[in-house]
């Protein structure tokens, strides 16, 4: 089964859900289905995780990544460009929006209002059930409502993204896969896509999904890990 999201997308989810890396590698996977692909960086949330720090792998695909003006590229508050609502009014063929996490990040989207209105969008909530308030059903639901409340807009469908970091293992993805399809099923919402790193692939039976796999290469890590000379721990991808 293949992805084929296409318009505006709009990536949300909890503190930690791996929403980001999961924007990083939908634009790629996009691009490379041959659509013309643009993204925001609206994450006034995370000073650490921000697809703004994947900019050159973005460029070398050919996405165009929008941002705020570089003597704010590194604030905590960095200030949104008015280029973002002109790119919510004369949308790409994919255009996507990573915003921070919570409804705290979400608080974002209703500055947007007058731009993203008429528009047809998908907004679409990446759940990690092995993190914090996301390990039930109850607490992915609570979270979904009240970053509908921040945004003004609603969820229409669901990101699974289950993983462990490095101890992800075949049947944690299973497992994750099982929870956001029963999560799918009480909330109402498509399961657009399951994300499984790459390395992991050649493990995994793909017809236990009735959904897409996004394969991942994780491009981001903390600075404390720069600082110490470590990289992604999964591989670069290339065009």
């Amino acid at each position: 089964m293949n992805i084929h999201l296409t318009g505006i997308l709009i990536i949300v989810g909890n503190y930690g859900s791996g929403k980001t890396e999961v924007s990083i590698n939908l634009a790629v996977e996009r691009k490379r289905a041959g659509l013309d692909v643009r993204v925001a960086d609206l994450d006034l949330v995370n000073p650490y995780f921000r697809t703004r720090e994947a900019r050159k792998l973005l460029k070398d695909h050919g996405i165009e990544l929008v941002l705020p003006p570089e003597q704010y590229m590194h604030a905590d508050l960095p200030i949104l460009s008015p280029a973002i609502a002109g790119m919510l009014r004369r949308p790409a063929e994919v255009t996507l929006l990573d915003v921070g996490g919570d409804d705290v990040g979400a608080t974002v989207l209703a500055a947007l209002a007058d731009a993203l209105q008429h528009q047809e969008i998908r907004m679409l909530q990446v759940v990690n059930p092995f993190r914090p308030f996301t390990e039930t059903l109850e607490g992915c639901l609570k979270i979904r409502r009240e970053i509908e409340a921040a945004a003004k807009l609603k969820i229409n469908g669901l990101i699974g993204n289950p993983n462990l970091i490095d101890e992800t293992g075949p049947e944690d993805i299973y497992r994750g896969y099982d929870f956001v399809r029963n999560l799918s099923e009480k909330a109402g919402l498509p399961l657009e896509f399951l994300t499984v790193e790459t390395g992991l692939l050649p493990e995994i039976d793909a017809s236990r999904f009735s959904c897409p796999l996004l394969p991942v290469d994780r491009q981001l890590v903390p600075p404390w890990k720069k600082a110490g000379g470590g990289g992604p721990s999964g591989p670069i991808l290339r065009p």
